[in-house]
């Protein structure tokens, strides 16, 4: 590091790692918003071809897709003190046809909780971003 730079301990992760890391997490948080109510759901879900599915019952997730199908999607990894985190934007949409459900029916995409939830949904991504970083204390002073 030259003299006048400074250290950013949060380091981008790049595409291939982003990708990685949706690949190996089972489970995330959608991020919804309708009308005037932004609302945050846990799913469990499956990355393929650099989209994201899930299933859902009917219910407030899947009418809020109705209402506004631009999500957000975001996962962590923490093992010990490092931390990855990934955030996906993008628009979701209930897969409608047969070809399509076919082929989500072939995913390991199983409910978590013992309810019915007869609807997938893909998340189309539009961009996926990640950092990673060590947890530690807070530095004693703000360098700037």
């Amino acid at each position: 590091m030259s003299t006048g730079e400074t250290f950013n301990p949060i380091q981008p992760l790049d595409t291939a790692a982003v990708w990685e890391l949706l690949g190996e997490l089972p489970f995330g948080r959608l991020a919804v918003q309708a009308a005037d109510m932004v609302d945050i759901f846990p799913v469990n879900y499956v990355a393929k071809d650099r989209k994201l599915y899930f299933r859902t019952a009917q219910g407030t997730k899947l009418a809020s897709l109705v209402v506004n199908n631009h999500v957000a999607f975001e996962v962590d990894r923490v093992v010990g003190d490092h931390v990855q985190s990934v955030v996906v934007h993008g628009r979701a949409r209930r897969l409608e046809t047969q070809a399509e459900r076919e082929v989500a029916e072939q995913l390991p995409l199983k409910p978590w909780a013992p309810t019915y939830k007869y609807h997938f949904v893909v998340i189309d991504v539009d961009s996926a971003t990640g950092r990673e970083f060590t947890m530690t204390t807070e530095p004693d002073h703000d360098p700037v």
